[in-house]
């Protein structure tokens, strides 16, 4: 395309909103410098960017019917499959609906990116199809991945299988549902603030928030650089430990990735030992009072589950982290500038190294600035109290918060030097009804964050973070979460193993009906 040099007009507007205060006469010399400099955009035009590979080009996929998608969880099927052998033989996937997959559309749950079709695959795509797995879909993601609940995907409410009038959870909303009733072995989450743990603990499955940077996040929509994660969600701990492993280690092009950890051959420390292992049972995590009141069978259930692992091997004692509750207050600092950052920057954000997705940047930016009406309840609140505090204290709060985060990993640490292994629910209540279509605005918005006050301090410090399903309640499962030191991610999905081989493994669901 040719790029147009800005009229007078436009050059008035923008020094206004810089505070420039230019003259007619500035103005029109100013012009007279930058027409010129349009041909450097033209060149630009010109040359061929380096474009992520699609080794696997077969790869038939549709629109599923009501028959083929009775939870409402996929959003697109397809077929794609990967290497005759590896890690992943035999295993179906579902990837959320944030992930590109080349030639499937992607939506992201909101009608801002309906009729997008990526050209490219994530890195975790090809991985997983270089590991033998096997892509059937993608699933159901919340919009712009801006809930806990179900309520907000622009392309149909995803049901819990345990429960049809009830949130699988968000923001993987169709990734839980699917890998729970089991029409997936496997399947992809992101997590910004609980999006990979908050379904798998109402859908009664396995999911890891890996340790920051831990897995690329290349190729996949993201929220803010600094609380991205992605991760494998799985009816077993070894499923999940496989997963990992498949998709885990640095890929060179993910500024998430400076540490650039290496992977692990995770299903190798599935040892059905943790003979000493020392679980602290962390009492700020238990009767939360904020964004939702905790239920006593969700916390009754957890410390019991934590305790039961004593009779394996593992010693548990009660532990206290006194800043745990602080963290969703240190998140908030950081997510209230999300969606500034996702509309001013087409959700890539700038200034750092690796692969940008430039059709998704484009088309992402352009949608937004012509129908923001189509945010959500959430996104429109988050952008709202982001933009007003942005511009009244000027970057103050986001700075602090992102400081306090290293107090509050700070915290954490000291915690983990008299334990291995961080224990509290995963959500303080169990899974919770789908919002009516006529609820209220408050409503709407409570229920998209009533499920992360646990779950969202993790991707502020960036440790490991894993959900295990513990127990049955009232007919819904319980998630009891497994928080690690940075880079042990191994001993997380031990302790899971463990527990779900000698002491608890989720019942499969039945699609209860409403």
């Amino acid at each position: 395309m040719a790029v147009k040099p800005p009229s007078l007009e436009d050059l008035a507007r923008l020094s206004d909103s810089f505070g420039m205060r230019l003259s007619r006469e500035q103005l029109q010399q100013f012009k007279q410098i930058l027409d010129p400099m349009v041909a450097t955009y033209d060149r630009l035009d010109q040359l061929k960017e380096p474009e992520l590979a699609v080794k696997y080009p077969d790869r038939r996929n549709w629109k599923p019917t009501d028959k083929e998608n009775p939870l409402g969880a996929w959003y697109w099927m397809c077929d794609i499959k990967g290497a005759p052998d590896g890690l992943l033989k035999g295993k179906t996937v579902a990837i959320k609906d944030n992930v590109c997959v080349a030639g499937v559309p992607l939506m992201c749950g909101t009608r801002l990116l309906e009729g997008f079709v990526p050209k490219v695959d994530a890195t975790i795509v090809t991985r997983i199809l270089d590991a033998g797995g096997r892509i059937l879909g993608k699933s159901v993601c919340e919009s712009l991945c801006f809930s806990g609940n179900s309520h907000t995907a622009e392309c149909g409410i995803a049901r819990n299988p345990h429960d049809l009038s009830r949130s699988p959870g968000g923001s993987s909303t169709g990734s839980g549902a699917l890998v729970a009733a089991g029409y997936v072995d496997v399947a992809i989450g992101a997590d910004q603030a609980g999006s990979i743990r908050i379904p798998c603990a109402w859908s009664g499955i396995y999911g890891l928030k890996p340790t920051y940077g831990l897995v690329p996040y290349t190729g996949i929509g993201p929220m803010e650089l600094t609380i991205d994660h992605t991760g494998p969600m799985a009816r077993s701990a070894r499923d999940t430990a496989l997963l990992l492993e498949a998709i885990a280690g640095p890929d060179g092009l993910d500024p998430r990735q400076r540490a650039g950890l290496p992977g692990q051959k995770y299903s190798a420390a599935l040892t059905g030992d943790i003979k000493g292992l020392r679980l602290g049972i962390v009492k700020e995590g238990f009767g939360r009072t904020e964004p939702v009141r905790s239920q006593k069978d969700v916390d009754d259930a957890v410390r019991e589950a934590a305790h039961a692992l004593a009779r394996h091997g593992a010693q548990v004692k009660e532990i206290s982290v006194p800043m745990h509750p602080d963290g969703f207050h240190i998140w908030s600092g950081i997510a209230g500038e999300i969606v500034g950052f996702m509309i001013e920057s087409g959700g890539a954000g700038k200034f750092w190294k690796g692969y940008y997705p430039t059709e998704m940047i484009e088309t992402f930016s352009r949608a937004v600035a012509a129908h923001g009406e189509y945010l959500s309840d959430s996104a429109k609140t988050f952008s709202l109290m982001g933009r007003y505090v942005r511009e009244q204290y000027h970057g103050r709060y986001y700075a602090k918060a992102q400081n306090l985060s290293r107090a509050l990993l700070a915290a954490y640490n000291e915690a983990l030097k008299e334990c291995d292994i961080l224990v509290m629910p995963t959500v303080p209540i169990k899974a919770a009804k789908i919002p009516p279509k006529n609820c209220t605005l408050a409503e709407s918005v409570n229920c998209a964050i009533e499920a992360i006050p646990n779950t969202c301090p993790f991707n502020a410090v960036g440790l490991p973070a894993l959900n295990v399903p513990c127990a049955m309640s009232e007919g819904l499962p319980v998630g009891m979460m497994f928080v690690g030191r940075m880079g042990e991610d191994a001993t997380l999905l031990r302790a899971a193993d463990v527990f779900q081989r000698k002491v608890f493994d989720t019942p499969t669901p039945q699609h209860k009906a409403a």
